[in-house]
């Protein structure tokens, strides 16, 4: 089994610019033909896989480029910039994105740890990741290709999609990002926890003393903890999650009053100077500049 293959269904299933709902819950099949540079954007837990083209995510200044060989798991709600800088219609950028289940992916990890040693568990010192480049290792791609290979059937999503989407959570938990996955799903997933608080109510306002006590920590191990999984302090990430939630709704139409309160600012003043601060423009300036192609992975 290889990408290869993958590529030819896909590109079958999706003949024109765009993304595609399939009839399996949580996969989405896209064909990008535009070179878009990155933009904010927020990416829930999922993984993505590119089976031809290159696309880019950049967290806090890093940047994750995948293609054909490496997919991105995302374990938690993250405020990310993402786009297509290479793609054309000559070459367009082909992939998937499905979402992780939470409910499947905790009790699989549970199932795991359970295992009694079947498969080494991460370390209780070690911290998920927020985002991970891994390798199509051949239990990825079989999956993934059993899994699409359901659409080309009606009945077979029916009867076979849920099977088949666990076979692809098993195989993600036990590849390059399994680590990460496990620890964000499974016991222990204290800062996962608090950063799904925190995407659930983004209108809210935090203090570090709040996330921490939500899931049980002293501050300063609550602070460390969470610049190891997402590379920014929780204030930091905070604000990126707001601002990156505003960017979207106003390339998405919204006003900038309007998209300052959907996102927990009462001052506009504030939002328009912080927002400035980050993107270099205010708002207003920013929506009219840049439409970000909504739906788009």
């Amino acid at each position: 089994m290889s990408s290869i293959q993958i590529k030819q269904l896909i590109d079958r299933l999706v003949s024109e610019s765009g993304i595609v709902e399939t009839k399996l819950k949580g996969v989405e099949l896209f064909r990008v033909t535009d070179s878009m540079r990155c933009a904010p954007a927020i990416y829930e837990p999922a993984v993505i896989a590119i089976v031809s083209g290159t696309k880019e995510a950049i967290l806090d200044g890093q940047s994750y480029t995948y293609d054909s060989s490496k997919y991105l798991c995302c374990c938690m709600s993250m405020p990310v910039e993402a786009g297509t800088p290479q793609a054309s219609p000559e070459q367009p950028l082909l992939g998937v994105k499905i979402n992780l289940d939470t409910r499947v992916m905790t009790d699989l990890a549970i199932e795991m740890k359970n295992a009694h040693g079947a498969i080494s568990m991460p370390k209780d010192t070690m911290v998920p990741q927020g985002l991970v480049l891994a390798p199509w290792d051949e239990e990825f791609t079989e999956a993934l290709f059993r899994l699409l290979s359901l659409l080309e059937d009606p009945t077979d999503v029916v009867v076979l999609g849920e099977g088949r989407l666990r076979e692809l959570y098993y195989a993600i938990l036990k590849g390059g990002a399994g680590d990460s996955a496990r620890r964000a799903f499974g016991v222990g997933n204290e800062i996962a926890r608090a950063i799904e608080l925190m995407s659930t109510s983004i209108d809210q306002s935090f203090t570090i003393e709040d996330m921490a006590a939500q899931v049980g920590m002293s501050r300063a191990v609550f602070h460390r903890k969470f610049k190891q999984a997402t590379t920014m302090s929780p204030i930091q990430f905070v604000k990126s999650m707001k601002l990156n939630n505003a960017a979207m709704k106003l390339a998405g139409g919204m006003n900038v009053n309007e998209a300052a309160m959907e996102v927990g600012y009462v001052s506009s003043s504030q939002f328009s100077r912080e927002f400035k601060r980050m993107y270099g423009q205010s708002p207003r300036q920013w929506s009219h500049s840049l439409q970000i192609p909504i739906g788009i992975v």
